[in-house]
């Protein structure tokens, strides 16, 4: 039987503003309250879009405590506390349920290149310290390392394990996952590119970065879908692929800045080794923008 859903439909991955000194709590408020007033359910902070890997201890949990607190209940709070290192996202996963967030996101380790024992003893140990849902990511574009059925199908036996973020891409290896633990996790999609696909297979919803700067219309497209409108989801996750493929035509989180600063809910400011979005990508996301009715 399949664990209570987390949510369904969208969860923003969100972005995290920062000027040269610091988180800029202001800006992130802003886009905050931009993202509840359109309905989001969810929200993800401190992921890779958020930059987590470049930001302090101190800042990662100041942030999620800031978005606990302004969400004050209006959407579930989703933390990122992954790492390559399993000992410092246990005790970010402990340090993030203490503040109240509503579930754990943990990318799988990067950089370590551990074999299918090592990453299922890592989330394990991870999901043991958790008491929260916990919901396991795959990003080998990131990673270098392929979360595969056969293991996810071992986590799903774990009662804190509820949900997989799926972003490989790997249609082929999505279907063996989905035939094996489809009815025990919820399966979300980590690529705007694919989230109909995903929800054809039997997926709840989206991480989503382009929700980012098009909340309402990112939960438009899924609702449709819900409601059996199949067609016409698809026909908007056509609609939407010009600015999702503009979102990734540089390394991410750097386009979604490049947009919301347009829309003036950040500085286009990023921590090394991330910089800025570059000519002539950058006017080419502005005209996707400008597509959408944005002005920017």
């Amino acid at each position: 039987m399949r664990k209570t859903p987390i949510f369904q439909g969208v969860a923003t991955a969100l972005v995290t503003p920062t000027n040269p000194s610091g988180v800029d709590y202001a800006h992130l408020a802003k886009l905050i309250d931009f993202q509840l007033d359109a309905g989001i359910p969810a929200l993800v902070v401190c992921a890779t879009t958020g930059e987590a890997p470049t930001l302090s201890d101190e800042e990662h949990l100041r942030t999620l405590a800031f978005a606990v607190e302004r969400a004050a209940g209006r959407a579930k709070i989703i933390a990122g506390t992954g790492s390559n290192d399993t000992a410092h996202a246990i005790m970010m996963t402990r340090e993030a349920c203490k503040l109240g967030v509503d579930a754990i996101l943990a990318v799988s380790p990067y950089y370590n290149k551990p074999t299918q024992l090592g990453l299922r003893r890592s989330y394990e140990a991870i999901a043991d310290a958790s008491t929260k849902p916990v919901i396991v990511y795959n990003v080998p574009g990131r990673t270098s390392v392929w979360i595969e059925p056969e293991t996810y199908a071992v986590l799903a036996d774990h009662p804190m394990i509820y949900a997989i973020k799926e972003a490989s891409g790997d249609f082929d290896r999505l279907v063996h996952t989905m035939a094996l633990v489809g009815d025990q996790l919820s399966v979300y999609s980590g690529e705007d590119a694919t989230i109909v696909p995903l929800l054809s297979m039997g997926g709840l919803g989206v991480i989503s970065v382009v929700a980012n700067i098009l909340p309402r219309e990112t939960i438009a497209m899924c609702d449709l879908y819900f409601q059996g409108k199949i067609s016409e989801a698809a026909t908007m996750q056509c609609r939407l692929y010009p600015l999702v493929k503009a979102l990734f035509s540089e390394t991410s989180p750097a386009p979604a800045k490049a947009a919301l600063s347009a829309m003036g809910y950040c500085e286009d400011y990023l921590r090394l080794p991330l910089v800025p979005m570059q000519e002539p990508k950058r006017s080419i996301l502005m005209e996707r923008l400008r597509q959408w009715g944005i002005e920017v």
